[in-house]
């Protein structure tokens, strides 16, 4: 890293405020819905295990790493 930690904390913080933004106005309504997740729930308890949601969160922060550590 060559210069100021700032521009990079900038930018973190302008991507969860735009983040945070897209998930209160809905746009991520699927998210937790998906073939996959598991949802078990009777009547004293909820069981909630979102195994495709995280899968689908994981490959889409992993290629964000990799293009951002491809173009720094």
């Amino acid at each position: 890293m060559n210069g100021s930690p700032g521009p990079m904390i900038v930018m973190a913080g302008v991507a969860v405020v735009l983040v945070g933004l897209a998930v209160w106005s809905g746009a991520f309504g699927w998210f937790g819905r998906l073939p996959g997740d598991i949802r078990i729930e009777r009547d004293s308890m909820r069981i909630y295990i979102p195994l495709a949601s995280m899968l689908v969160l994981s490959i889409v922060l992993s290629l964000l790493m990799y293009l951002f550590n491809r173009l720094r």
